[in-house]
């Protein structure tokens, strides 16, 4: 079998347009020329934000015009290096992009840190007496909440000047992924070889229904990720000593405090989602796997086999061409100006679907504001990937609504928030296919596909979530954090939850080396919260029809205007009650209810 291509051998119908953002590397180049020369339009209001309400307004605006470019420069560079991490050219240029940035943000921290020094209740009048200040009024407040955790100007510049440095450790991580690592290839029941990648492995061989392919391939992978355990260790034992170290000079109870301060999500929040969860979902999840373990004919069940098919005879055909109408129609609930947005997705190549060397694993949105949206995952011809694919043109179209209704610096909205549009468009999917068919095959082989949104955001995600949490407790009481503990940690999560279940193996114990998440904050247990919160809300559609949906949009044109709880409550849901947790956990047993008794 022929081995895994290269970027440049992937057919360009597979790949992104980057067109949209720059015509050509050379113009971008010439974007970022102009760019590094363009810092002293913001930086002459250094020392003046105190001058009035038009002088700080005219200051917000000019940096917003500029972050407006840069995110596109950064966005183009991340994006190649996405597409193919071992191109030392991508390499470089992201090495440019992220330098140039880490010296705008050391410019500009003059920024904030005038703004929370100035007399209590100027920033107030400022906004009753500006419009252009008025329409950034949760900005300025969340600046302001931070007063009592700001470091000096000169010490927050040099600490924005370091900020490439200081986010050293998930570039190392992503660019060993995905350019040092290889794999041995594996040989499937039929004797035909295969060549493995990390994301060949994430998003196909972990489903293969091909015992002894699925379990060679886990082999493998494995097998090379245990080489690198040290050195991936040393990596995030880095970031988490940033974020402890961060955590006390800026003067936060704890890191957990400090990363959630962003969030506007309290520590009981927090805790409820891993705490309700962990506990309520285990005996749902076990029953799951034993079933499985009884359905594929294993003497025991091993994490690769989590994701196994239960009726390997019945696995529909599903393309990319084939996914399109099926995933807009679904979505058509949501109405036109959503499905639009669809439309250009699919037809103007915002979607990067070829699996090549370099290649980042996973999938991801990236937002580009004043442009549209960009969407890589690896396509796999399964219906994991359709749902993947329905789940990031979730952070697509809040991304595009968000963009469209909103100025730049209000469309950000809280991380707590972040993963519901994109649960709740797998939802709709689900219910969509439901609704119209009468084949109880295809109803079960879709109850497992919804089982596969749950495990990925209630299991695999929410126990990412518990690990940090146990992590950053030890770091904080001065435990070195290495391989041998992080292994442990691990181990003692999974075994919590899976019980006797599922047999914890050295792979197992070596999951956290799997996912990108853990350099990017309390990210991890956001995608249950958000799962939590698209739950009630697809119900909401199901019962309501267009006054949900109205509420729902809404939501997602608000953007980062509002707190994760008023956006959600917007939206219909309060998640500052224990309950949405609790009924979501509540239907996910339900629907291992139905797939036991499809094989009864």
């Amino acid at each position: 079998m022929a081995g895994q291509l290269t970027r440049a051998q992937a057919p360009e119908s597979l790949t992104w347009n980057l067109d949209d953002l720059f015509p050509s590397l050379e113009a971008w180049e010439t974007e970022l020329a102009a760019v590094e020369t363009a810092l002293p339009g913001v930086t002459q209001y250094a020392g003046r934000l105190g001058d009035g309400a038009d002088v700080l307004a005219d200051c917000l605006d000019a940096m917003e015009a500029l972050y407006i470019k840069v995110v596109r420069l950064y966005t183009y560079a991340s994006l190649l290096i996405s597409g193919d991490g071992s191109d030392p050219v991508n390499q470089g240029n992201m090495d440019r992009v992220g330098a140039m940035f880490a010296q705008m943000e050391a410019e500009l921290s003059f920024i904030e840190s005038e703004i929370v020094a100035l007399p209590d209740g100027i920033v107030e009048r400022y906004v009753s007496t500006d419009e252009r200040l008025a329409s950034l009024r949760k900005y300025l407040t969340d600046i302001l909440d931070t007063k009592p955790h700001k470091l000096l100007p000169e010490t927050e510049a040099v600490l924005a000047a370091l900020g490439e440095v200081l986010q050293a450790p998930g570039m190392i991580y992503e660019r060993s992924k995905t350019s040092d690592m290889a794999f041995a290839p594996v040989t499937d029941s039929a004797g035909i070889e295969h060549p493995v990648s990390f994301a060949l492995y994430e998003d196909h061989f972990e489903q293969s229904p091909d015992n002894e392919l699925r379990r060679q391939a886990y082999g493998s992978f494995v097998e090379t990720l245990s080489h690198y355990q040290n050195t991936f260790a040393a990596t995030y034992a880095t970031e988490i000593k940033r974020q402890v170290i961060t955590a006390r000079v800026r003067g936060y109870e704890s890191v957990t405090h400090m990363l959630l301060h962003p969030q506007k999500v309290t520590v009981e929040m927090y805790h409820n989602v891993l705490d309700i969860i962990q506990t309520d979902l285990a005996p749902h999840m076990r029953r799951l796997a034993r079933l499985r373990q009884r359905i594929l004919g294993v003497d025991k069940m091993l994490v690769c086999d989590l994701k196994a098919p239960l009726d390997a005879t019945y696995v529909p055909q599903t393309t990319y061409k084939q996914a399109e109408p099926m995933i807009r129609e679904a979505l058509s609930v949501l109405g036109d100006e959503y499905g639009d947005i669809l439309k250009r997705a699919f037809s103007e190549r915002w979607v990067d679907l070829a699996d090549n060397i370099g290649k980042s694993s996973g999938a991801f949105c990236s937002d580009t504001y004043g442009v549209h949206p960009y969407i890589l995952l690896t396509w796999a011809d399964n219906m994991r990937s359709a749902f993947t694919l329905a789940h990031e043109l979730g952070h697509a179209g809040h991304g595009e609504l968000a963009g469209r209704n909103q100025r730049m610096l209000n469309t950000w909205p809280s991380m707590y928030f972040i993963e519901a549009p994109s649960t709740l468009n797998e939802l709709l999917l689900a219910q969509h296919i439901l609704a119209h068919t009468d084949d109880a095959r295809m109803r079960r082989w879709v109850i497992l596909q919804s089982l596969g949104t749950y495990y990925h955001n209630f299991v695999t995600h929410l126990l990412e979530g518990e690990l940090q949490r146990r992590v950053y407790a030890l770091a904080e009481q001065g435990h070195p954090i290495t391989a041998a503990v992080l292994c442990e940690q691990k181990g003692n999560v999974l075994s919590k939850f899976w019980g006797d279940a599922v047999e914890i193996d050295n792979g197992a114990r070596l999951t956290w080396m799997r996912q990108p998440h853990y350099y990017a904050g309390l990210y991890p247990y956001t995608y249950a919260a958000g799962l939590s919160a698209s739950t009630a809300v697809a119900q909401m559609i199901r019962e309501e029809g267009q006054p949900a949906v109205n509420r729902w949009l809404q939501a997602l044109k608000s953007g980062g205007t509002l707190p994760p709880l008023e956006l959600m409550r917007v939206a219909g849901v309060d998640m500052e009650k224990p309950e949405p947790i609790r009924k979501a956990v509540a239907y996910v047993g339900s629907l291992v209810d139905e797939l036991e008794g499809s094989f009864a």
